[in-house]
C-alpha cells in the first residue's frame, strides 16, 4: 500500500517539471503527508492539464459521508477498474498524484522501520490515481483522490509486497487522457517501476506521527539499499 509520502517542491519546480495551468496553489512543501491531507494532483479535461489540491481519501460521488473516504486511499491496480467505488473514476477521472519519494515499513528483528523511497536521489514523480467530486445538497463539494498500488518489485520486495504505480514520464499523457476509457489499455499503464531507477534508506520513526512534517523526516539514519 502507500500511506505516507512527501512532496518537498514549490509550485515552480512542479510547473517545470510537469505541463499544467493553475500553478499558482502555494503549495507548500510537505515532508509527511498523510490521508485526508491535502495533496498536489494534476488533471486533464481534454483540453490542458489542471493542477488542483485534493484530500487523500477518494469520496466516492454516491457516499452518504465523506468519512468513507478515510479507507479509500489506495485503490489496488487489478481491481480498480471493476470495483464500485473506482470503477467510474477509473473510466473518467483519472489523475497524477505528484511527489519526490514516499514510506514504507519494514519489519527488522520485530521491530518495524521507516523507509523513504526515491526515485534516483530524489527526483519528482507521479503517482497514477483516481478522482471523484463529492457534494453533498447545496454544500460546498469535496475534491478527493485514491493513489494506485500494484505488486512490488525486486527493488520493494525486500520492504512491502506492495507499491504505488510509479508511471514513467512517457505514460502520463495516456494515463491522462479522458478520450480512452478501455479497462485493459489502462490496466496495461499500471505496472511496477523500474527497479534499478529506485532507492532508498532508513529514516528516523519521528515519521511515524503524521502530525511531524519538518526536514528531520526524510533525513537518512543509514543507507541500507
Amino acid at each position: 500500500m502507500c500511506g505516507r509520502f512527501t512532496l518537498t517542491s514549490h509550485d515552480d519546480a512542479l510547473a517545470d517539471a510537469f505541463s499544467f495551468t493553475q500553478a499558482d496553489l502555494g503549495w507548500v512543501p510537505s515532508y509527511n503527508i498523510a490521508p485526508t491531507q491535502q495533496v498536489f494532483v494534476v488533471t486533464n479535461d481534454g483540453a490542458e492539464n489542471r493542477a488542483r489540491q485534493m484530500r487523500w481519501g477518494l469520496v466516492p460521488s454516491w457516499a452518504k459521508d465523506p468519512s468513507v473516504g478515510n479507507r479509500m486511499i489506495n485503490a489496488r491496480a487489478e481491481t480498480a477498474a471493476e470495483k464500485p467505488s473506482f470503477r467510474t473514476a477509473f473510466k473518467r477521472r483519472r489523475c497524477l498524484v505528484l511527489a519526490d519519494s514516499f514510506y514504507e515499513w519494514t519489519k527488522t528483528g520485530g521491530k518495524k522501520k521507516p523507509m523513504r523511497i526515491m526515485v534516483g536521489d530524489g527526483e519528482l514523480f507521479a503517482f497514477a490515481g483516481l478522482w471523484e467530486y463529492w457534494r453533498p445538497s447545496d454544500d460546498e463539494g469535496i475534491l478527493s483522490c485514491a493513489i494506485i498500488t500494484t505488486a512490488a518489485n525486486t527493488f520493494m520486495e525486500s520492504i512491502h509486497d506492495r507499491m504505488p504505480v510509479i508511471l514513467p514520464r512517457e505514460s502520463t499523457a495516456a494515463w491522462l487522457d479522458p478520450s480512452v476509457d478501455d479497462a485493459a489499455t489502462l490496466s496495461e499503464l499500471l505496472l511496477p517501476y523500474d527497479s534499478d531507477a529506485m532507492t532508498a534508506h532508513e529514516v528516523s520513526t519521528f515519521v511515524n506521527s503524521p502530525r511531524n512534517n519538518t526536514p528531520e523526516c526524510i533525513a537518512p539514519v543509514a543507507t541500507l539499499l
